[in-house]
């Protein structure tokens, strides 16, 4: 099921040219990722337990 996301944030490590991945927030808390590139209504919904152990992992190796 898609929800509508809000307050999309762009990646820092995003290209200039405006391609870029972005990350958005659903009112029940869920994540939407979005490759701006692509076709822009496919959207990766992610659980917020799951964004945070993501992110999590992204940080403790250094990606």
């Amino acid at each position: 099921m898609t929800h509508p996301y809000s307050r999309w944030r762009k990646s820092s490590y995003s290209e200039p040219d405006g391609h870029c991945v972005e990350a958005g927030k659903a009112s029940d808390g869920g994540i939407g990722v979005r490759d701006t590139k692509g076709d822009p209504a496919v959207i990766l919904e992610v659980a917020p337990r799951e964004w945070a152990r993501l992110l999590a992992r992204v940080r403790e190796r250094g990606f």
